[in-house]
């Protein structure tokens, strides 16, 4: 393969980072100062803000709103370099990177490259269910709920219209807990106002959660209040039941009970997103690489693993952390200020994470929060508090200022009038209904989602 990604030799140890998530992107800008060069490889060129796609789906937030280039945000660090390219595998004999654009050598490796949705082998589920991983997905569910309803305006079978109007989504955690909340929000502010013909007390938002609880990990008061406040806005939760299977029409649950949806929403789990050519070995449950406290990769001197991609088993972690972003970011830190002191022939320091709680919010004014705070004790707060510290926070952590004023400015705009204003259809949706005319009766019909 031919070196088409023509760096240029500094004469400096190279780091290679593999993924610009929360991770990557860390660790590039923390060796800022670092007598190394680094050089980031992801397949897009922007880093994109995931706790808030779900904003992007139900059409509270634009995608330029979550995202910024790596190459803007970076633009002043001289040491940095980046290469639009997929990773296809890693040689660790020879040191080398291969990419869709040529072969990348490396000193050092970092591998960040996340996670992605978990279907547990089910392969009609990946095929009709819509995930909330990436921006793509969701611009295409947000294009899809704005296009089943354009559909039922189509027809006056009921039962089409019940399924294009109802949704499921799969999983209790933050991201199915708040899309079935943002849904539940646009049900009722929104998409009447939008679709004046359409009897919105037929659409029905199922939630349903494997577990006996919503939002597994928190505290028992937030998943009791993110359960009542779903309730509230007229969600219907299923707890202690599975998706046994979804054929892009019926839903069957564990329960024995169907669902009729064209729209099933997977937030049920994800797993690691490894990269071929390293050894088998250090793949744990779930696609993870076993790290040691350094972020080692187990069985290399010189390849890491940061973020959701790795697990790091410690005493109060014996499956890893949490893959979400607070071990992320702070793995990312610890690294690049241990890589400085491995150049150096200096100890390096374990890594110790710092919980600092969780947030989730189900929509205006009701959100939950369990904040751990100096010391170890947690301060949990349900409600109008919580929803404050809920937007400040996810505000304040967005890379850039642009993103922070663009997000700032809808969600005034949206609290104060009510309004979802991004509701365009651009782009691709899941599995579209196609129309046809009758030829006797002139009339239009929904006929079978075309097949890929």
């Amino acid at each position: 393969m031919q070196d088409l990604a023509k760096l240029e030799d500094l004469g400096k140890p190279r780091v290679v980072i593999v993924g610009g998530g929360f991770a990557g992107l860390e660790l590039a800008k923390t060796l800022h100062d670092a007598p190394v060069q680094v050089v980031l490889i992801d397949k897009q060129n922007y880093h994109a803000f995931q706790p808030l796609l779900y904003q992007v789906a139900t059409a509270g937030l634009g995608a330029p709103d979550i995202v910024s280039p790596f190459r803007k945000i970076l633009n002043k660090q001289k040491n940095f370099y980046f290469r639009m390219a997929e990773v296809q595998s890693v040689d660790a004999e020879a040191q080398m990177v291969h990419t869709s654009i040529g072969l990348i050598k490396y000193d050092y490796l970092v591998i960040a490259t996340g996670a992605t949705t978990n279907y547990f082998g089910d392969e009609q589920m990946q095929h009709n269910a819509t995930a909330i991983k990436c921006l793509e997905d969701a611009i295409e569910l947000r294009n899809t709920v704005l296009s089943n309803f354009e559909k039922a305006l189509q027809t006056n079978d009921n039962e089409q219209i019940n399924s294009l109007l109802d949704f499921v989504i799969v999983g209790g955690g933050p991201t199915g807990v708040e899309v079935a909340g943002a849904l539940s929000e646009l049900r009722k502010h929104v998409f009447p106002y939008d679709y004046k013909e359409i009897d919105f007390k037929q659409m029905d938002i199922h939630l349903v959660q494997s577990g006996p609880v919503l939002l597994k990990g928190m505290s028992e008061e937030a998943s009791a209040k993110s359960l009542e406040y779903l309730k509230e806005y007229g969600v219907q939760v299923w707890l202690n039941v599975r998706v046994k299977s979804y054929d892009g029409y019926t839903v069957t649950l564990s329960n024995g009970q169907t669902l009729i949806t064209r729209t099933l929403i997977w937030a049920a789990g994800v797993k690691g997103a490894p990269i071929a050519g390293l050894k088998p070995e250090a793949l744990l449950k779930g696609n993870r690489y076993q790290v040691d406290a350094y972020s080692r990769v187990t069985g290399y001197e010189n390849i890491f693993a940061l973020g959701d991609i790795a697990a790091m088993q410690l005493p109060d972690y014996p499956e890893g952390h949490p893959m979400v972003a607070q071990p992320a970011l702070q793995q990312g830190q610890h690294l690049g200020k241990n890589l400085p002191r491995l150049l150096a022939g200096q100890p390096l320091e374990p890594f110790d994470y710092n919980d600092r709680g969780a947030m989730a919010t189900i929509g205006r004014n009701h959100a939950v929060a369990d904040v751990k705070l100096p010391g170890g004790k947690e301060y949990r707060t349900q409600g109008f508090f919580a929803w404050l510290m809920w937007t400040y926070v996810h505000v304040v952590s967005l890379v850039s200022f642009r993103n922070r004023f663009a997000v700032f400015l809808n969600w005034t705009w949206s609290y104060f009038s009510y309004d979802k204003g991004l509701r365009s259809i651009i782009g691709k949706t899941k599995d579209p209904l196609r129309v046809k005319v009758d030829e006797h009766s002139n009339e239009p019909e929904l006929v079978a989602p075309l097949k890929e």
